[in-house]
């Protein structure tokens, strides 16, 4: 569906266009004006009329309808299309949710497509048309805030990601061994919505470093400096994901570690009570035998003593355990 449409002309906003072909003709012939056509999840039908009034190329238009798309830039005749992944950050289930948003942007027009809720093109539009300055300089100016805004909250989401990354950590390391659940499923669970964090970082780059580097048609080279400014945020971001998938593989590693080690004293434990266990048992087993002629068998203290050097054993092997650090 088309969410909204509207002609900018000098940096302003004017009526939308009644008939898009005489509209896009006429942004044309003013050399000030271009079209923004904004459409959420179209179907094949909703968006035929906009690509062969813009004469978009079929296998962009078949990537914006079908979405699932790895952040990319191409460019085709007529247009530069460019994709992106906005990310969301929902705090009552600690995870990452993704959208795309694909940017279609031409001599005298801008066309952008949303799929899923992580974008916020309402605010992009609203930032825009308060100004003017900004938005005379036509598709490209679009182009810009959209990809400054998208990648600005990649920084947002990052910044919630440590936070539960300490607290994780907190929980991991915690004396009682890591309270409720298992730490490594969440470990593991976290290390999911980092990867969906890289996912949209990783393959933006080289999109974002070509539009630095210029050279590319629609796309004036007096915009270098601002998207060079949005390539240099999403370094940033990106080095702060593979920090965080890092940190969670250590973390993950010291935790393996830690149950390791846990296991071993478990073990140590559960062998120094079996050995206190047996010697008693050792003693009681030979003077169970029915043998007449086992030695004080017949004596008035056979029984204390036995019992003390049970005892005895007993005690002795405790505090060499205990020494040991095995109890």
């Amino acid at each position: 569906m088309i969410v909204d449409c509207a002609i900018y002309k000098d940096g302003h906003r004017t009526e939308g266009p009644d008939d898009l072909s005489d509209a896009l003709d006429r942004a044309r012939a003013s050399g000030d004006a271009f079209i923004w056509i904004g459409l959420y999840e179209p179907t094949a039908e909703e968006f035929d009329l906009v690509t062969s009034e813009f004469g978009l190329h079929a296998l962009a238009v078949e990537d914006a309808l079908k979405a699932h798309q790895r952040p990319k830039l191409e460019v085709y005749e007529g247009s530069l299309f460019v994709v992106l992944k906005p990310l969301d950050y929902d705090d009552d289930a600690d995870t990452v949710t993704s959208g795309e948003l694909m940017v279609f942007v031409g001599d005298a027009f801008v066309v952008t497509v949303r799929h899923g809720e992580g974008s916020a093109l309402a605010e992009v539009r609203r930032r825009l048309e308060e100004d003017p300055e900004l938005l005379k300089h036509g598709p490209p100016a679009v182009l810009y805030v959209i990809s400054d805004t998208v990648v600005d909250h990649y920084a947002e989401v990052a910044a919630e990601l440590q936070v539960d990354l300490e607290e994780l950590e907190e929980r991991v390391f915690a004396p009682a061994g890591g309270g409720p659940g298992n730490p490594a499923s969440a470990i593991y669970n976290f290390k999911r919505q980092v990867l969906e964090f890289r996912h949209a970082t990783g393959p933006l780059m080289e999109p974002m470093s070509r539009l630095a580097r210029g050279g590319l048609p629609f796309v004036a080279d007096s915009g270098k400096p601002f998207f060079r400014d949005v390539a240099d945020h999403l370094i940033r971001a990106h080095e702060q994901g593979e920090s965080l998938d890092r940190l969670l593989s250590d973390i993950l590693d010291s935790h393996l570690t830690q149950v390791g080690v846990r296991q071993n004293d478990d073990m140590r434990k559960i062998s120094a009570w079996a050995a206190m266990a047996a010697a008693p048992t050792m003693i009681a087993g030979i003077y169970g035998m029915r043998f007449d002629n086992i030695p004080e068998l017949h004596q008035s203290w056979s029984y204390p003593a036995v019992v003390a050097v049970m005892s005895g054993v007993d005690g002795f092997l405790y505090w060499f355990f205990k020494r040991r650090g095995w109890l």
